[in-house]
């Protein structure tokens, strides 16, 4: 029995990733002790959210694509233009195979790898041995855990049973050395956290919160390992190349917007059967794209508002031009166009 593929981009879940083949022997992982991998029941994730992942529609470059990065345990690097399903693409994938909730970091140019890794603050923690006579010296390490936190990155690569989706959005936006500094953690899968390597000795369990959870998760020694590598998606608007280093160690998938048949399978998905008007914006959407670049959302947007409106057809003509401008510096040809 064929077990490819896992990931099938029918939106209907299964437990499909419990059948995962082993990774190469350069991909296998054995952190512990073992977690389990937390359901998402929706409270985690913001109804828009849920909303993509239902709705997502993928083509079969992208389904044999997630499935190449999930057997091979490697990141997916998504390119595209805005509006062509990058980040909705790890919502649906975690939805289908029950990954869990979606672990997102939102990349600016400020990011820095530690603020994925975890979060420590320690003037949180010198005021805290302030406010208690009994507390020791904050330099003998006591309470030190109390003021960590794992950020997304941190937490996708502690050991879980099965893969957490991983959403590292925009990482074309980061500093220059960053997808430089990612490079160890994503191929090693490990990393450490020296404000808990440094008291091992004395505290060699740690219980941290996890992003994205009240509960705690124990730390050994000050050392996380990953035992199922995460299924990582990073976006990129095409802004800036990456180094060779980087993109041989990703799996890259290039979306483009969406045309024909495929376009108004999405526009029902999200909006229902397109009626007369729908389709006639469907097809002068896909006239318009070939003068300039366009979002499949400014075309959902422009169904939705000019059906909801119940406005004559010469306001919804100039409503839909209005809610569809091209997003690049291409010259719109005029309200003549739409």
């Amino acid at each position: 029995m064929s077990l490819w593929p896992v990931y099938t981009g029918t939106n209907e879940p299964h437990d499909g990733i419990t059948r995962l083949p082993p990774p190469p022997p350069w991909r296998a992982f054995d952190g512990g002790p073992v977690l389990q991998t937390p359901t998402d029941d929706g409270s985690a994730t913001s109804p828009d959210r849920v909303h993509r992942a239902h709705t997502y529609r993928a083509t079969e470059t992208c389904v044999q694509l997630v499935n190449a990065a999930l057997y091979l345990r490697r990141p997916l690097l998504v390119t595209g233009p805005p509006g062509s399903g990058k980040s909705s693409l790890a919502y649906a994938v975690a939805r289908e195979l029950g990954l869990g909730p979606v672990l997102r970091w939102n990349i600016t140019s400020r990011s820095a790898l530690h603020d994925g890794l975890y979060q420590y603050d320690p003037l949180s923690r010198l005021y805290a041995a302030g406010r208690s006579p009994k507390a020791r010296a904050p330099r003998d390490g006591a309470g030190v855990e109390d003021h960590l936190r794992l950020g997304p990155l941190g937490t996708a690569l502690l050991p879980y049973d099965r893969p957490r989706a991983l959403l590292i959005d925009e990482i074309d936006k980061s500093d220059l050395d960053l997808p430089n500094d990612l490079l160890n953690i994503l191929e090693e899968g490990q990393y450490e956290i020296p404000e808990l390597v440094r008291i091992a000795k004395h505290t060699p369990r740690a219980d941290l919160l996890a992003d994205g959870s009240d509960d705690p998760v124990t730390v050994e020694r000050g050392r996380v390992r990953c035992r199922a590598f995460p299924f990582v998606v990073l976006t990129s608007n095409g802004e800036r190349e990456f180094p060779p280093a980087f993109l041989r160690r990703c799996v890259t998938l290039r979306l483009r917007q969406p045309r024909d048949e495929h376009l108004e399978e999405i526009v029902r998905a999200h909006l229902g059967e397109p009626d007369a008007y729908a389709r006639t914006l469907i097809a002068r959407f896909l006239e318009r794209g070939t003068g300039g670049e366009l979002a499949t959302d400014q075309l959902l947007n422009a169904i939705y508002l000019t059906g909801a409106a119940g406005i004559d057809t010469a306001s919804r003509d100039e409503l839909a031009r209005q809610l569809m401008p091209y997003l690049t510096q291409a010259a719109d040809p005029g309200p003549d166009a739409l």
